[in-house]
């Protein structure tokens, strides 16, 4: 039988999982967009079905939030704080257009929830932690910032002797097939995380066994409620990512989203859930230092690095106080 609590956590879900799509999906596009490789619909539309794609081709980042994490089985109202935590964090840093990490939002409000519920931290699988989430944080930015240097110093190369008119237009046309990859990736680590948390609930209400993976109608809703939320407010995120660090040209687009989407796939194929903002953003940053380290804007990508460190220290505190909080009013 479903619970209203189990109801409440799909609604938080359904929230965070919408916020997620105008906050985090938005990456997957705003180079595409402010380079006009796409329309802004299209660019959704291509979005929202290679997320759809990536959504479905793997398991392992869902399985690691379900499993990875915590080692006791997490009471309902825990699985509604860390979701409350992390949409609480996503709105204010929406609001205030800084592109930080929906997806250790989510994870370090489920450790601040847990810490809460177990009095204690002995229930945190803290070696999983730093393997699948901490090492990840800082290591996935930098090789999409290598990558994205790297990959612009052989694209300069190859392309030293090409008009900029006809490099421009093969570029402009090749970023549509570098941004729906961005896209694929996204879905395939990013989309995952509720996913996730929905398993985590549904197995702990008994409605799911854990050893048959995350059920298909999960992975439908989530990919579904991702495009919604591209669709209505990614915009805001965009202007940041798309413009903000570094002015935008197809072969700097293109490079950036072919970096960022490799470094992604490689941390997917472990398992570990990394941030489609931090990854794109250093991938912009670094194949715009190729072409000149002063055409990067370092005070956006201060601000941008600042609330990478703040993210996992402030969510632990809201999914703890949400928990305390739920537990007052739950008994």
């Amino acid at each position: 039988m479903v619970s209203g609590l189990l109801v409440a956590v799909f609604v938080a879900a359904f929230s965070f999982e919408f916020i997620n799509g105008f906050h985090d999906t938005a990456n997957a596009i705003a180079t595409t967009v402010y380079t006009r490789a796409l329309p802004v619909r299209a660019a959704i539309l291509m979005s929202a079905t290679m997320n759809f794609v990536g959504a479905l081709t793997s398991e392992k980042v869902a399985m690691t939030i379900a499993t990875g994490l915590v080692s006791v089985q997490l009471g309902l109202h825990v699985i509604l704080a860390a979701l409350l935590g992390a949409v609480a964090w996503d709105l204010f840093t929406w609001w205030r257009s800084i592109p930080s990490s929906s997806s250790h939002a989510l994870i370090g409000s489920l450790i601040g929830a847990t810490i809460v519920f177990t009095g204690g931290t002995e229930h945190v699988m803290w070696e999983g932690v730093l393997r699948k989430v901490v090492i990840p944080l800082f290591t996935s930015p930098l090789i999409g910032m290598a990558l994205g240097f790297c990959i612009m110093r052989v694209v300069f190369e190859a392309f030293a002797n090409w008009k900029p008119h006809n490099a421009n237009a093969l570029f402009h046309k090749a970023q549509i097939f570098s941004s729906a990859f961005m896209a694929y990736s996204h879905g395939n680590n990013d989309a995952q995380k509720t996913m996730g948390i929905i398993t985590l609930a549904l197995v702990g209400s008994g409605l799911a066994d854990p050893a048959a993976g995350v059920p298909l109608w999960v992975k439908l809703f989530c990919a579904t409620t991702m495009a919604l939320g591209t669709s209505i407010g990614g915009q805001r995120i965009m202007r940041t990512v798309g413009d903000g660090v570094t002015r935008l040209e197809p072969v700097l687009g293109f490079v950036s989203e072919t970096s960022s989407a490799i470094a992604i796939e490689c941390m997917t194929a472990l398992g570990a859930p990394v941030s489609t903002t931090q990854v794109i953003t250093t991938s912009i940053m670094g194949a715009g230092s190729a072409r000149r380290v002063s055409s990067v804007r370092w005070g956006v990508a201060r601000k941008i690095v600042s609330a990478w460190f703040v993210t996992l220290p402030a969510t632990m505190l809201l999914g703890g106080t949400c928990a305390f909080v739920l537990e007052l009013f739950l008994g």
